[in-house]
């Protein structure tokens, strides 16, 4: 299913440099661009809408207004250059808070929790239909918005400023820090073992006290990560 989006903004500038990040990811769908909110009310009215990209300065009416004005609201990911309204968006329960000018690499991990949430209701709502469909984050490299499968990653381990991720199929290196690639994924599947390393609970295949093997690759476990780590392997007596 394809995700459909609006843009709410009145600076055509910052609409062209969303539209620039989505037009990278094949499975959303820009329905309109607004200037102002009552233009966005109207298409929401109209058709289906996943996502929305609100800016909150605007003339008329501010994004936030128009969004506490809403009854059942799309998703939304808020977009300004002010810093200072981040808790009143946080407040509204929005998907995440995008300070201008918008990087790319920022955007994709907006993305991401866009993704993460919407897969999260589904489960709570449809755990059967849920199970049917591949979990993925995207990742940029090289300019380039790459979809990986979280069932195919091994491990993540972090390389100054870039993080190797060690899938199925082979090796992808980002631009990023272990932290906010952690931010990413599912608490559940994977876990962080070391100031270095995540790896992907599924593919343990066994561990000691100081180390956990994932296929035929040892990693370390920290000193500082061993009481969390053992207590969700939920072992005990090493």
């Amino acid at each position: 299913m394809r995700v459909k989006c609006i843009i709410v903004d009145d600076e055509p500038l910052a609409i062209e440099v969303i539209k620039s990040h989505l037009s990278k990811l094949e499975s959303f769908e820009i329905v309109a661009a607004c200037n102002n909110a009552m233009e966005a009310f109207q298409i929401i009215n109209q058709q289906r809408v996943d996502l929305i990209f609100l800016d909150i300065q605007m003339p008329g009416m501010k994004g936030t207004d128009f969004l506490k004005n809403l009854i059942n609201p799309p998703k939304v990911i808020l977009t300004t250059a002010y810093r200072e309204y981040a808790l009143e968006g946080y407040e509204l329960d929005v998907v995440d808070y995008l300070l201008k000018p918008i990087s790319n690499e920022r955007f994709i991990k907006a993305i991401s929790k866009f993704l993460q949430t919407i897969n999260s209701g589904t489960a709570n709502q449809q755990s059967q239909a849920e199970s049917l469909h591949e979990k993925y984050v995207y990742i940029n490299v090289n300019k380039k918005v790459h979809k990986i499968l979280l069932d195919d990653i091994l491990y993540a381990e972090s390389i100054k400023d870039y993080i190797s991720i060690n899938t199925i199929s082979g090796k992808i290196v980002a631009k990023s820090t272990i932290t906010a690639f952690e931010s990413l994924l599912p608490p559940n599947d994977f876990m962080r073992i070391h100031r270095s390393f995540i790896v992907s609970l599924n593919k343990i295949k066994s561990f000691s006290a100081h180390a956990i093997e994932v296929g035929k690759t040892e990693l370390p476990i920290g000193r500082n990560y061993q009481p969390q780590v053992f207590s969700k392997l939920k072992y005990t007596h090493l």
